[in-house]
C-alpha cells in the first residue's frame, strides 16, 4: 500500500504542476493580452491628449486674434459714439436756437397785430373825425372863398410904367399876404438900404436915393446882366422890368420910405419865372 502511495505520488504533483504551469500560462498570456491592450489605450489617449493640447494651443490663438479684433472694434464704434454724440449735441443746440427764434417771432407778430389793430383802431376813430371835419371845412372853404374874393375887390389895381397893363399891388404887408393867397404870382419881400447892392429873388436891388417928404425914391434893378435905373418914382407904383430866357413881366412895388434912408415893399414875379437857389 505505501508502494502504491509512492508510485502515484509524482503523478499527481505532475498532474498539479502542469495545472499550475498551464494557469500561469494563461495568467502570463492574460497580462500580456491586458498590457497590450492597456498600452494601446494609453497611445490613443496620448494621442487626444496631444490633439486636444494642438487645439487649446489653436483656440487660444484664436481667442488673442478675436480679442485684438474685438479691441479695435471697440475702440472705433468708441470713436463713432463719440463723434455721434458730438453731432447730436450740435443738432440739439441747433433745434433749441431755432426754437427760440420761432418764439421770438411769434411773440413779435402778437405784439405787431396788435399794435396795427390799435392803429386800425385809431385810424378808424380819425376818419369818422375827417368826414365830421370835411363838411365844416367845406364851408369854411366856401367862405374863405368868398372872403378872399371880397378882400381882393379892396386892393388897388395901377397901371405900371412899361406897359398899359395894369396889375393889383398891396400897400402893405397885410393887403400883400392877400396877393399871396391869390396864388397867381411868387412875392418877395425887401427892405433896402442906401447904397446897398441887395440880392431879392433872382436880380438885385440898389436903393440909390430917397425923399421922404415927397414920397420918391430913385433904385438900380440889376437882371441878366442888365441894370435898370427907376428914377425919381412914387410909393406903390407898380415898377416893370422884363427878365429871364422867356421874359416874363417882373414888378416891384415900394410900399414906404423912413427917415433912415430905407424903403420896404416886394418883387412879385410870374408863376413858372425861376427861383432862387435854396440857401446853404
Amino acid at each position: 500500500m505505501k508502494d502504491d502511495l509512492l508510485e502515484n505520488a509524482p503523478r499527481s504533483y505532475s498532474g498539479a504542476l502542469l495545472a499550475a504551469i498551464g494557469i500561469a500560462l494563461l495568467c502570463g498570456v492574460a497580462s500580456l493580452i491586458w498590457a497590450w491592450s492597456l498600452s494601446g489605450r494609453l497611445s490613443t489617449q496620448q494621442q487626444e491628449l496631444t490633439d486636444a493640447r494642438q487645439k487649446n494651443v489653436q483656440l487660444a490663438a484664436d481667442l488673442r486674434e478675436t480679442d485684438a479684433k474685438l479691441r479695435v472694434t471697440a475702440d472705433e464704434l468708441g470713436k463713432s459714439l463719440g463723434l455721434t454724440q458730438k453731432q447730436m449735441d450740435l443738432r440739439a443746440q441747433q433745434l433749441l436756437a431755432r426754437e427760440n427764434a420761432q418764439e421770438a417771432a411769434a411773440r413779435r407778430l402778437e405784439t405787431a397785430q396788435k399794435e396795427t389793430a390799435q392803429q386800425v383802431n385809431a385810424v378808424a376813430t380819425d376818419v369818422s373825425s375827417v368826414k365830421t371835419d370835411v363838411g365844416g371845412v367845406k364851408t369854411d372853404l366856401g367862405k374863405t372863398k368868398n372872403d378872399l374874393a371880397g378882400a381882393v375887390a379892396t386892393l388897388t389895381s395901377m397901371r405900371g410904367d412899361l406897359s398899359d397893363h395894369s396889375s393889383l399891388i398891396a400897400r402893405n404887408h397885410d393887403e400883400l399876404e392877400i396877393l399871396k393867397h391869390k396864388g397867381d404870382r411868387t412875392y418877395y419881400e425887401f427892405t433896402l438900404s442906401k447904397n446897398q447892392r441887395q440880392p431879392v429873388g433872382t436880380v438885385s436891388l440898389e436903393l440909390k436915393k430917397t425923399d421922404a417928404k415927397k414920397s420918391k425914391f430913385t433904385l438900380l434893378v440889376y437882371a441878366d446882366d442888365k441894370k435898370y435905373e427907376k428914377k425919381d418914382r412914387n410909393i406903390n407904383e407898380p415898377l416893370q422890368f422884363y427878365s429871364g430866357g422867356q421874359p416874363s413881366l417882373f414888378e416891384i412895388v415900394v410900399n414906404s420910405i423912413d427917415s433912415k434912408n430905407q424903403v420896404k415893399g416886394y418883387l412879385s414875379t410870374p408863376k413858372g419865372a425861376p427861383v432862387p437857389p435854396p440857401v446853404g
